[in-house]
């Protein structure tokens, strides 16, 4: 490997030392649905965006705040010995893109047939140290 190549191996594994990184695949509602949440807490710090998850009433919020608590978790395994209140932790990145789609057949007018489509998608949260 060449010095070059591995000045810049070495910045990105030093760089990833301080960030956590979560995800959730094929969680079962939309990825409009959860996209809305995730919008909310982007670039928030880990508490209060778990403050907004906890007391917020859709249903996606709840899966959301699991995984959140899951990428804490991640830092913390990473960085022992140091805890999250004093590293100014924040929600980085958050992003939905959709999962498989389960498709099913409901009965209409005229012995005809709608499809309709059973969404899902898949979340990903990164935790990085906001210094």
């Amino acid at each position: 490997m060449g010095a070059r190549k591995k000045e810049m191996a070495d910045k990105r594994k030093e760089a990833r030392k301080s960030t956590a990184i979560a995800v959730l695949n094929n969680c079962p509602s939309s990825p409009m649905k959860m996209r809305l949440l995730a919008d909310v807490i982007r670039g928030r710090s880990v508490t209060e965006a778990l403050n907004i998850l906890k007391f917020s009433k859709k249903e996606a919020s709840g899966k959301l705040e699991k995984l959140l608590r899951s990428a804490l978790a991640n830092w913390e395994s990473k960085n022992e010995g140091s805890r999250p209140e004093d590293s100014n932790l924040v929600v980085s990145e958050v992003f939905v893109d959709g999962g498989r789609m389960l498709k099913r057949i409901q009965p209409a007018p005229q012995g005809r047939a709608h499809r309709v489509r059973k969404r899902s998608n898949h979340v990903t949260i990164i935790v990085d140290s906001g210094n």
